[in-house]
């Protein structure tokens, strides 16, 4: 493209009847170079926070696998990424300067060319989503550790994952998928990241109650240095210590040695579900009794322990509990609320909240949830949630 000079822009400015008084002197003479056509150019709008990431010379990730929804991860938070379609055509100019950067003195009356580099109707909007982590606890469970002397697992084929591994299949955030990894009590073996199997774990937990009843320790007080001494025979001693970890408070008394206070909920929770894990449903009534029974003493079983893992069914006589884990349910929302409410018609809020609380965004509220997911009515004074739509 020629290029023009103050007098043809001039003539341009009166054949359009403009008054060039009203105009900064500088102007701009756009031209597409040669690279412009070749849609090499991807925008991507960044809040302030992500900006501020790049600008401190971080990196952002793009997470998925070829089926997958692609999300972009910061070091700690998730964002959907969705195209977002703009009427206006957008072009970038390198080097392209603001009218704040121009002069506004009429004797500066440049003339500035500048190559219009690429061009784009689109851009990449991102939206803060829940990081997909249901899928790590799945790929983990392919293959569960059952412990040293398991003949399965020498023999396993299949794939074990490290942290690499995970960065690279869950579209979550690393601090995200590391946090997560601590939720489920996963441990490394080996280089490698292991979800203990139940029955494993159980042995190893049943191992540590039955010497703090032997020893007559407080379960407030449990010293790892003995624990380790006296279950070491019995199993590996990183196996002892992260069932402690687990199940207990690690904290160090004023002599500098590491005690462990025993978590009462999260044992307890363990025990039912061992209890519920062999039968469909169970006498309510019954349950409790052998359930009380058969945590370690001087801890209290209260059934608000099972939040998200089991459910009471009030309707039946005699009353019943069976295993419900939120973790098995889908990660969708809709499909998620499906999937409740083929399990039971009609939910009370208290009964439902443990089973969609993990889905609430980032400052959405549980009554939000079901305004939009469900209808509620009145069932014998009490305000009972179902199915939008019919459930097949």
């Amino acid at each position: 493209a020629a290029m023009r000079s103050r007098a043809e822009v001039d003539a341009t400015l009166q054949t359009a009847k403009l008054n060039p008084a009203e105009l900064l002197p500088a102007v701009h003479c756009l031209s597409f170079g040669p690279q412009a056509g070749s849609g090499e150019c991807c925008l991507l709008q960044l809040e302030p926070a992500l900006c501020a990431e790049l600008e401190a010379g971080r990196s952002l990730v793009i997470r998925g696998e070829k089926n997958e929804h692609a999300v972009l991860c910061s070091k700690d938070k998730t964002y959907d990424m969705k195209m977002a379609d703009t009427s206006n055509m957008l072009l970038f100019v390198p080097g392209c300067k603001t009218p704040e950067e121009l002069n506004a003195n009429p004797e500066s009356c440049n003339v500035i060319h500048s190559q219009i580099a690429g061009f784009s109707k689109n851009y990449w909007e991102l939206r803060r989503c829940r990081p997909k982590l249901k899928k790590l606890r799945k790929l983990l469970m392919e293959d569960p550790y059952e412990g040293p002397d398991s003949q399965k697992d020498q023999a396993s084929t299949l794939s074990k994952y490290t942290t690499e591994d995970l960065l690279s299949l869950i579209q979550a955030s690393e601090e995200e998928i590391l946090h997560h990894l601590q939720v489920i009590d996963a441990c490394k073996i080996e280089g490698y990241w292991r979800i203990l199997d139940f029955d494993y774990e159980m042995k190893l937990l049943n191992h540590v109650t039955q010497l703090i009843d032997s020893e007559s320790w407080p379960l407030s007080k449990v010293p790892l240095c003995a624990c380790l001494e006296e279950l070491g025979s019995l199993e590996p001693r990183e196996m002892i210590e992260h069932i402690l970890l687990s199940y207990g408070r690690k904290y160090v008394d004023d002599a500098g040695e590491v005690f462990f206070e025993m978590l009462e909920d999260k044992i307890c929770r363990a025990t039912a579900q061992m209890l519920l894990q062999n039968a469909v449903k169970f006498n309510l009534s019954e349950f409790e009794e052998v359930w009380q029974q058969s945590v370690p003493e001087g801890m209290t079983t209260r059934l608000d322990q099972l939040q998200g893992l089991a459910l009471v069914d009030r309707s039946t006589r005699p009353e019943t509990i069976f295993l419900l884990k939120v973790e098995d349910l889908p990660e969708d929302n809709q499909e998620r609320f499906n999937s409740l409410f083929g399990i039971r018609e009609k939910w009370s809020e208290v009964d439902i909240t443990p089973y969609i609380q993990d889905l609430c965004a980032e400052k959405q509220t549980i009554g939000a949830l079901l305004t939009k997911y469900a209808r509620s009515s009145m069932l014998n004074g009490v305000k009972v949630y179902n199915s939008r739509r019919p459930i097949s």
